[in-house]
């Protein structure tokens, strides 16, 4: 266990966050309602926390709630760090290693995401299948030992991802499936660039989570990953996007995003 996760932990415990826990959750942007669903929470602001990003995203609530969701004792963020607000890609390292040290051997992770596919309109919800990241950017960079080679095939978990679309099912939510493609951001794709991730593979862009995977991934976590999709990519289908717009359609989409972790967190 590193420093920075003992000074983590012994804040979270003077807040009263203790004992383990078996999931992590982390809420991207304009989803942070979904942790309203958390039984008996204690709530710590990630200012109180060592080594937690400070918040400095419009739509993103910086703090932890902890607590209860149907059978699973939760580890909710409400918001995340991102590689473009400080240049570096392993800014959610302590936070995810704080997670570890609390027990957790699952982690689940939502965004808010751009579509590249017509049928997959603002307001769907895609599990992640697999990712792309031709960035050239790794949080992995300057590790001087083998865990640094971190394997990535079923880097998004089959058994977890079966689970969520079981629950999708029961909770009656359409839960969609596609691939990832992380771009560093801050500005949002170009038309071309969009048009060259369609080529790729890819059906969904966004300026997160790709880096939270392959740090948990490297500590064994197990992951999954969740875009809520919050407007088409730059130049398809009329596709414009912008933060506003993102922050809007999460909001309004969110109550699905609910229901299914909501049942998911249940049928366990």
């Amino acid at each position: 266990m590193t420093n920075p996760v003992q000074a983590a932990l012994m804040a979270l415990k003077e807040w009263g966050v203790d004992g383990t826990f078996d999931y992590g959750l982390v809420l991207g942007t304009g989803l942070g309602p979904v942790a309203d669903l958390v039984h008996n929470p204690v709530i710590v602001p990630y200012a109180q926390i060592p080594g937690f990003p400070k918040g400095q995203v419009s739509g993103h609530s910086a703090r932890v709630v902890a607590g209860t969701i149907g059978n699973s004792r939760v580890f909710v963020m409400q918001g995340r760090a991102h590689y473009y607000e400080h240049g570096d890609p392993a800014i959610m390292r302590t936070p995810i290693e704080t997670m570890v040290a609390l027990g957790i051997k699952n982690l689940i992770l939502t965004n808010a995401a751009g579509s590249l596919l017509e049928d997959v309109p603002p307001g769907a919800l895609s599990l992640i299948t697999d990712h792309i990241n031709l960035s050239g950017v790794n949080p992995l960079i300057g590790v001087s030992d083998d865990s640094r080679f971190v394997p990535m095939v079923d880097a998004y978990d089959p058994a977890l991802r079966k689970a969520l679309k079981q629950a999708a099912m029961t909770a009656q939510v359409i839960l969609r499936e596609g691939v990832y493609q992380w771009f560093p951001g801050p500005s949002f794709e170009t038309p071309a660039e969009i048009r060259a991730s369609k080529m790729l593979g890819a059906t969904l862009v966004g300026m997160s989570t790709v880096p939270e995977v392959i740090l948990a991934r490297r500590i064994g976590l197990r992951v999954a990953a969740i875009s809520m999709v919050t407007n088409y990519g730059a130049g398809l289908f009329g596709g414009a996007p912008s933060h506003a717009e993102t922050k809007s359609v999460a909001a309004e989409a969110g109550e699905k995003m609910k229901a299914l972790l909501e049942q998911f967190f249940t049928q366990l």
